[in-house]
């Protein structure tokens, strides 16, 4: 099945992709960000914050935002 896929992680970028039904949303971010930690992104299904336990469904849009950005200084 199809989503749309958004990436915002650096330059950022939004495709259609091709999933396996009953692909879930850690299962997406494992695929589409190897090696990152998904605590460190806000992940949206159509807009609306994603469960863990999220299945995806035909025509999805997610987007995966990065919640930290390397090399940026924290002020209090």
């Amino acid at each position: 099945m199809k989503i749309l896929f958004i990436n915002n992680d650096g330059g950022g970028f939004a495709d259609h992709v091709e999933i396996e039904s009953g692909t879930t949303v850690p299962e997406l971010f494992d695929r589409q960000l190897p090696g990152r930690k998904p605590e460190d992104y806000l992940i949206r299904v159509n807009r609306l914050p994603a469960s863990k336990d999220q299945v995806l469904q035909e025509g999805d849009r997610v987007s995966m935002t990065p919640t930290k950005i390397e090399g940026a200084v924290h002020f209090s």
